[in-house]
């Protein structure tokens, strides 16, 4: 099992945007260092709490910086961006990142950027569908485009003067285009078994109960025989809240502290999804009165704490209820004890994935 990082990082409202953006970079070269194998990035344009407005901008910030990590945005919002700004813009990043990048992609959740952008009542998932269809399109073909769609039409025809350049999009400098990867917040979700049928790779989200995130595999397995490919567990990545310390006190204070990061994290979480009437993703079965749902219960299902001992065998009964995958995706929180959340980080790398790998060779090696 790999080691990765996602964040849509969720912070007090009353942060220095300054020390918060700082700190989440610095997470991102800290698992650099650690050698996680990639990490992604959330993005929102109007929420005072996930305050990183740009993936792109904030990867560029920190490619120089990185040496072998592999960055993701953690999601592109398709219906919120021209397909042509995200195709040039992307294609860039990856020349920035000497081909490191994964491109993540989804229809966009947040309901207030969607009434900013003017799309809140339209069809986002055709709006996403377009987008990406157009950006993959651009990447593949030669200038002067003419791609004409129900939201947007992309040409060059009348302005392009080819033998100086003008009127051509940049490519990526991965062939035909980087690893695409979408996020998958939904139970039994149709667009993990649509992406599968593309070649892309789904990212089960952080916040679904391990019930639902047991539901994509076969999903994907699905999409993948659709698409002629085989179904490879080490493609599907899951995020999950961690946190360990070296003693069991200091990781159930950390993490179950009302004021603290990870119940902040997830209050936040459950009054979004409860109040936008999807509050289903923290239900344990799809019959659960929604008054059983509180945030005691989401918190105590949803966040792994503990030694390093402890943590490693939370994560391998994780693994066995839910399914074989092949990177896990530790999900960034804030600061708001810095040591403690390098510390998490550290003892992540370094103590809990050598015994998560050694149980599962132990597991293999007893099932031949």
């Amino acid at each position: 099992m790999n080691l990765g990082f996602f964040t849509m990082p969720i912070h007090p409202l009353d942060k220095d945007w300054r020390l918060s953006l700082r700190q989440d970079r610095e997470a991102f070269l800290l698992a650099d260092e650690l050698g996680f194998t990639e990490a992604y990035v959330g993005e929102h344009v109007t929420d005072k709490a996930e305050n990183i407005t740009s993936c792109i901008a904030f990867i560029a910030w920190v490619a120089a910086a990185t040496r072998q990590i592999r960055l993701g945005t953690g999601t592109i919002n398709m219906p919120n961006t021209h397909p042509a700004a995200i195709a040039a813009s992307m294609a860039m990043l990856d020349h920035m990142l000497d081909g490191r990048l994964i491109f993540g992609i989804s229809p966009g959740g947040l309901l207030s950027d969607a009434e900013l952008f003017g799309n809140l009542d339209a069809d986002r998932n055709e709006m996403f569908l377009e987008s990406i269809n157009q950006v993959l399109e651009i990447w593949a073909s030669e200038p002067p485009y003419d791609l004409k769609g129900k939201y947007w039409n992309i040409s060059t025809q009348k302005t392009l003067i080819k033998e100086i350049g003008q009127g051509t999009i940049a490519r990526p400098l991965q062939r035909p285009h980087p690893p695409v990867v979408v996020t998958a917040v939904a139970p039994f979700s149709k667009g993990v078994t649509e992406a599968a049928a593309r070649g892309w790779d789904p990212i089960s989200a952080n916040f679904l109960m391990p019930a639902w995130v047991k539901s994509h595999w076969p999903k994907y397995v699905e999409g993948c025989e659709r698409g002629g490919r085989a179904a490879d567990p080490a493609s599907w990545r899951v995020a999950k809240s961690v946190f360990v310390a070296h003693d069991a006190a200091t990781a159930r204070a950390y993490a179950t502290d009302p004021d603290g990061p990870y119940v902040y994290y997830y209050r936040s979480l459950f009054t979004k999804l409860k109040k936008n009437g999807r509050i289903e993703l923290f239900k344990t079965h799809r019959d659960q009165a929604d008054d059983d749902v509180t945030l005691e219960m989401i918190c105590d299902k949803l966040v792994i704490y503990g030694t390093p001992e402890s943590v490693a065998d939370q994560v391998l009964a994780f693994q066995e209820e839910v399914g074989r995958f092949g990177t896990l995706l530790y999900a960034g929180k804030d600061w708001r004890d810095p040591e403690l959340g390098r510390q998490s980080m550290i003892l992540m790398a370094e103590k809990v994935m050598p015994r998560v790998n050694a149980g599962i060779s132990n597991r293999s090696n007893a099932a031949e």
